[in-house]
């Protein structure tokens, strides 16, 4: 999970996340991290647009906690419910299966 941080944080300071800037961070919090880690996880964010990702990521629960509930439409809004948990539901199986990757 601090390899993502770690990604996340190269992101953010507009640097290219890279085995070298990632190893660089890992070894600055003092962590011993596998050389395979850090380049599944650059072989796995190769090609992904972080900044969409993320705003991906953040519509579900932004959705969510916008919607209000109208009287008279239980239905609609039971629906609206189970399609969002849903949402989080499949949210939290990819994020499952990105922390696989570091063991």
């Amino acid at each position: 999970m601090n390899l993502i941080y770690a990604g996340l944080l190269l992101h953010s300071a507009g640097k290219d996340i890279n085995e070298e800037n990632v190893k660089k961070v890992a070894h600055a919090t003092g962590e011993n991290v596998e050389e395979a880690q850090i380049k599944a996880l650059v072989a796995a964010l190769d090609g992904i647009d972080i900044k969409e990702a993320i705003s991906k990521a953040a519509m579900p629960v932004a959705t969510v906690a916008a919607a209000a509930p109208i009287a008279g439409e239980a239905k609609k809004e039971e629906k609206a419910e189970e399609s969002a948990e849903d949402k989080e539901k499949k949210a939290e199986e990819a994020a499952a299966g990105l922390g696989s990757l570091f063991g």
